[in-house]
């Protein structure tokens, strides 16, 4: 196990937190602390139960993909440990056929597919200038589902 990941389940542990079987990696949300805050709430509240991310990025990462029964430690904007997912469902989807009903498992905006399109390709065409590519309609997207395992405490409190 990677010793960063290593820590923070060793954190967990000592919080009573077991994590079940499976591979884990640590993981974010948002491109902003602001975002950050709003996309964990969504999951801590059952609204978000779904993400993706663009498979050009893992590939240039050189990270293995998610995988059904992976775990994640899903960090805060500030880099402590915020929710434990386990991932439900992995398909590859082209961005141009993303489905109206993953957009809404989302969880973001308001749940359409034409709002998930706009703020998608924003963030997907920013991505594709950091790694080298050329954002595109039919660029490959992992598409995830999730179920949440733990929210920390401090998800039970308004953020500041």
């Amino acid at each position: 196990m990677n010793p960063i990941v290593e820590r923070h389940v060793d954190a967990l542990h000592e919080q009573g937190i077991r994590l079940p079987d499976g591979d884990v990696r640590i993981g974010s949300f948002g491109d902003s602390e602001a975002l950050s805050k709003a996309l964990i709430l969504l999951i801590a509240g059952g609204i978000k139960r779904a993400t993706c991310s663009l498979l050009w990025s893992w590939e240039f990462e050189g990270d293995a993909l998610p995988k059904a029964g992976d775990i994640e430690i899903v960090l805060d904007w500030h880099g402590q440990p915020a929710l434990v997912l386990q991932t439900a469902t992995v398909e590859i989807t082209p961005f141009a056929r993303v489905s109206a009903e993953f957009a809404a498992s989302e969880g973001e905006g308001d749940l359409s597919l034409s709002y998930w399109q706009k703020e998608h390709w924003r963030f997907f065409s920013s991505e594709c200038l950091r790694i080298g590519r050329v954002v595109d309609e039919s660029m490959p997207l992992v598409c995830e589902t999730f179920d949440v395992l733990h929210a920390m405490s401090q998800l039970k409190r308004p953020f500041a």
